[in-house]
């Protein structure tokens, strides 16, 4: 089975220069992935992403989508990869390129998957990385920083190359809008039933975040987790008007 590049995104956060936007249109077009988003550009010049993306991915820059908030650019898709080559115990644990290839083949079959790239300079924030399902990191000899369109290179031609042994595809997942109104759901119940650390306010949802995140969960899930929150809160709101 191989990755369906139709359903592949490259997803730009806040880049600095045009022709960062142009050279990874490039690279797109050079491995098959037509999809090309841009949030929170800098500076949208199209001439200098023009120049930089030739003529032959000339049509990727036509047809990129241009947004101006991250959680509405991601709202729609099923799966989300951060890029980082930051790692740390607040993280969630990384893939390399190739094992991120073999895990996104099946998920791709019927699935949207955003390959997420932050700025030039500061990358993804943890914020950012909370709204993804996994981490990639590209290994490096020491020397970490590597060029933004040469990262998105790296991982178009991973997937392009991906010969996963399984043969079965993932199921349609939940979508990011879907998964952050549920983790909401969940915030409002901790809060509700005092679990919550005041030195680190966030401590219990990033922590259920990392657990959910390891399951593919589907529509019908989220539902089924976003309902119990619902009949919880309900439940202890009844009890305080009643006094107990």
């Amino acid at each position: 089975m191989r990755v369906n590049l139709m359903n592949i995104w490259i997803v730009l956060n806040e880049t600095r220069y045009p022709e960062n936007i142009g050279a990874a249109a490039r690279a797109c077009c050079n491995m098959g992935i037509t999809r090309l988003a841009v949030v929170c550009p800098r500076r949208l010049d199209r001439s200098r992403i023009l120049k930089m993306a030739t003529h032959e991915a000339s049509h990727i820059v036509e047809n990129m989508l241009l947004f101006g908030d991250l959680k509405e650019a991601l709202s729609d898709f099923n799966f989300v990869v951060g890029t980082t080559a930051r790692t740390g115990r607040h993280r969630l644990p990384t893939h390399g390129p190739r094992q991120l290839a073999r895990t996104v083949a099946p998920i791709s079959q019927t699935n949207k998957v955003a390959l997420l790239f932050g700025s030039e300079n500061s990358g993804l924030t943890n914020k950012h990385l909370e709204m993804c399902q996994a981490i990639v990191t590209i290994p490096t000899a020491g020397f970490s920083s590597i060029n933004l369109a040469q990262s998105v290179m790296i991982l178009c031609y991973e997937m392009f190359c991906a010969r996963p042994e399984t043969v079965k595809s993932e199921p349609k997942l939940a979508t990011l809008y879907e998964l952050e109104g549920m983790y909401q759901h969940l915030s409002e119940m901790f809060g509700a039933v005092g679990l919550v650390n005041p030195q680190h306010p966030s401590y219990w949802l990033n922590m259920t975040r990392r657990f959910l995140g390891r399951y593919h969960l589907k529509s019908k899930e989220v539902r089924l987790i976003r309902g119990l929150c619902r009949q919880i809160l309900r439940t202890l709101s009844c009890a305080k008007q009643e006094g107990f």
